[in-house]
């Protein structure tokens, strides 16, 4: 068999091996979205592994637990998790503030959230606030991260599935060289770029429902824009949107927002 047939066997065996991988997997309905994405993990597995690192970020820091702070993200996150609807009633929710300057906040699987006290100046007033939380608990709810597990996994597959052909080292290694760069740029980088627009869309959702003014979500991402100094790749070598992109997209969003906003009974409230 020449280079060329063994290299075409090699192609089919790999596309055949992922292809199976993925359709094993878990299959998962965005409940905002109504979009379909494959999932390497099971709701529970997630929950545990969600409630592991939420411990052990807890172990590791200076938790909050009283005072103007901790009572102001409480009181956001009680909002937001009533606004996730029924996808977020399945979630066993748990807040915690942590006293750092890190200018971060996250939502684990199965609903762990962890806010640094260091976004606190950055997000204005509680819509702000809100915008970045519900974004974070967005990710939870779409399960982002065990789609993510399962595309890194399948992208390993490839690259196993390459080094394991019989063709030559020279050729193995363009191959190889091809396949990681597409798994990179084509797939992985895109992937997640696309994680962040669904987490922008349903946050603003979520705000909206809670009573939260969404149009304070483009101030908020205009603000941590300015806090970053524009120090970011060019958004095909970067896992996040643009600023520019982020901020177009809020707004194309923003009219079915605004309605929910003017509909929703929390408007106003402090």
């Amino acid at each position: 068999m020449d280079n060329r047939s063994r290299l075409i066997l090699t192609i089919l065996g790999v596309i055949v091996f992922v292809g199976y991988q993925y359709f094993s997997a878990e299959k998962f309905t965005n409940p905002e979205t109504g979009k379909s994405a494959r999932v390497a993990l099971s709701e529970s597995q997630e929950a545990r592994l969600g409630l592991a690192s939420y411990q052990k970020v807890l172990s590791e820091s200076r938790v909050l637990k009283s005072g103007p702070e901790h009572d102001r993200v409480l009181r956001i996150a009680k909002r937001l998790a009533d606004a996730t609807g029924e996808a977020g009633s399945k979630f066993q929710w748990a807040v915690s503030v942590v006293d750092s300057k890190q200018v971060n906040a996250f939502c684990l699987p199965g609903g762990k959230i962890v806010v640094y006290t260091g976004i606190l100046p950055v997000a204005e007033n509680d819509a702000q606030l809100a915008t970045v939380m519900g974004h974070e608990m967005a990710h939870a709810i779409a399960r982002h991260g065990s789609q993510r597990m399962l595309q890194t996994k399948l992208a390993n597959a490839a690259i196993t599935g390459a080094q394991l052909g019989t063709m030559g080292l020279e050729q193995q290694r363009e191959i190889l060289a091809v396949i990681g760069a597409g798994a990179q740029y084509g797939v992985i980088l895109p992937f997640s770029r696309d994680h962040e627009n669904e987490a922008d869309y349903m946050g603003l959702l979520y705000m909206a429902r809670a009573g939260y003014d969404p149009q304070e979500s483009v101030n908020f991402w205009k603000r941590m824009a300015r806090v970053g100094g524009g120090q970011k790749p060019p958004e095909f070598a970067s896992t996040h949107p643009s600023d520019e992109t982020r901020v177009r997209r809020l707004t194309e969003a923003m009219p079915k927002a605004l309605d929910i906003y003017r509909k929703s009974p929390l408007r106003g409230q402090p």
